[in-house]
């Protein structure tokens, strides 16, 4: 048996996740900065702005779940017309699968939600709290006036911002021109202010707080990447060979003669990085590409007289076998991408030709299932159906209807529809053969059709839509 614990012994208790260090990014200058705010203003340009864009008298853009349409430009999509949606993610992932495979995690980088609201917010921390050096300094001070003003500030400037990207968001479902008096409506208000929050939150949340975690804990595509990259692929690296041995040393210092490589180990590399990683320690899952430590390196090697790219743009091949940026960017149209790309080309090709080839009506005939057939006067026989059309239009429009397919088939009900701008209308139709035809196909399932035609069209135009039927004729 074990001895009892004496009373000296401690209890070690030792948690298996890592607390996490509040990270701090320093500001940064260069030409990939430019960039990602490049990136900033136009998708934030677009996504403020195009629900306030008319078109035709209403929203350009507005996918209304409550009517079960989408709205795009010219555009009428209706709820058949989904597959145009499943097609356009698959593009997505293909296009994210091929620019991954040229330079890595460009999407995450520059143009991803989290990384463009994380930099506004960044932003307004900075204006309100100072560079990363003050908001060590802040944080770390006790409670005061100066303290709470600055605080306070960029708490109301975040929340703002989030209140009106969720206001905003719930405007591309919702017409955002009516929105504002619709949240003032008891009837209406109760949901629409739970999405106006729910996604003011979720920015809040993910771009005040979350940040980093969002990247390295929270999306998948950190995960996945290396499946996506080579050794040939354009990611973000440090050379090793020319960096070492890092040590600080004074612009008048002959490194090469003290043994020391360019880098002068200031860290501003770390400094500057949005997930706080070390890139000299190489490719890691948390590094998002956005290129903050190229630029920051950059300037240091200009300080210092060094020639730029200790840290920048390559491959793993080029840093390991020493090849120029010819063969560097040679390399990156390798098989892969080229399959990658065309695979990419020929869908974005297929799906533009099918959606500008695609009908602006649509029709749909379900048989009666309580009455397959019934013999009426004169021994003709009738089969009951209802027909729907869906009219892709944004004016009201009139159909004729046309039975063909079998001698003699006649339609015994109205043989026209008037269908209401971008809507839906049904109504029963009674197909009817003469008893002699009858007679000649007992006990048989005839094909049938019904051609909807715009008003005024021939049955065989090609604007006319055919719908097939089946007539069935008793014993």
């Amino acid at each position: 048996m074990s001895e009892p614990a004496g009373a000296d012994d401690a209890l070690v208790v030792r948690s298996l996740y890592e607390k996490r260090k509040k990270i701090y990014p320093r500001a940064v200058t260069g030409l990939f900065a430019r960039w990602r705010w490049v990136m900033v203003w136009a998708t934030q340009l677009f996504f403020y702005g195009m629900p306030w864009l008319q078109w035709n008298g209403r929203q350009a853009l507005l996918f209304d779940v409550t009517e079960r349409r989408f709205y795009v430009l010219g555009l009428v999509l209706q709820p058949q017309d989904f597959i145009y949606l499943a097609a356009l993610l698959v593009i997505s992932s293909l296009a994210l699968f091929f620019f991954t495979a040229i330079a890595g995690r460009l999407w995450c980088g520059y143009a991803c939600p989290q990384t463009v609201y994380t930099e506004m917010f960044l932003w307004i921390e900075r204006r309100t709290e100072g560079d990363r050096s003050a908001r060590i300094r802040l944080d770390a001070q006790p409670w005061g006036p100066g303290k709470f003003l600055r605080k306070g500030a960029k708490q109301a400037l975040w929340v703002g911002l989030s209140l009106l990207t969720g206001f905003t968001f719930v405007g591309y479902f919702h017409p955002i021109r009516e929105l504002a008096p619709a949240l003032l409506e008891p009837g209406l208000s109760p949901w629409l202010w739970f999405w106006v929050l729910f996604y003011g939150l979720a920015t809040y949340g993910n771009a005040g707080y979350l940040r980093e975690q969002m990247c390295k804990y929270m999306c998948p595509y950190a995960r996945f990447q290396s499946a996506l990259i080579d050794m040939d692929s354009l990611v973000i690296a440090y050379d090793t060979a020319r960096g070492e041995n890092r040590g600080p040393r004074s612009r008048k210092t002959d490194h090469k003669a003290a043994g020391l490589g360019d880098c002068i180990d200031c860290t501003l590399c770390v400094q500057v990085c949005p997930t706080g990683i070390d890139i000299r320690h190489g490719l890691q899952n948390e590094c998002i590409a956005c290129a903050a430590c190229i630029d920051v390196c950059d300037d240091v090697m200009d300080k210092m007289g060094y020639p730029k790219g200790l840290i920048r743009y390559t491959s793993g091949n080029a840093v390991s076998q020493g090849w120029d940026s010819t063969r560097m960017l040679q390399r990156v149209w390798r098989p892969r991408v080229l399959i990658y790309g065309g695979l990419l080309a020929a869908l974005v090709i297929a799906w533009l030709w099918s959606l500008g080839h695609r009908r602006d009506v649509d029709a749909v005939l379900i048989k009666d299932r309580g009455s397959l057939a019934r013999m009426v006067s004169n021994g003709s026989i009738e089969n009951t159906y209802r027909l729907q059309v869906t009219n892709s239009q944004e004016v009201t429009r009139r159909f004729d209807l046309h039975a063909q397919g079998i001698p003699g088939l006649r339609i015994d009900t109205a043989t026209s529809l008037e269908v209401q701008a971008a809507g839906n209308a049904s109504m029963p139709l009674r197909l009817v053969i003469p008893g002699s035809v009858a007679l000649e196909h007992a006990g048989q399932t005839l094909r049938a059709s019904v051609a909807v035609a715009p008003e005024g069209q021939a049955p065989d135009s090609p604007d006319v839509v055919h719908v097939e039927a089946s007539f069935t004729v008793p014993r």
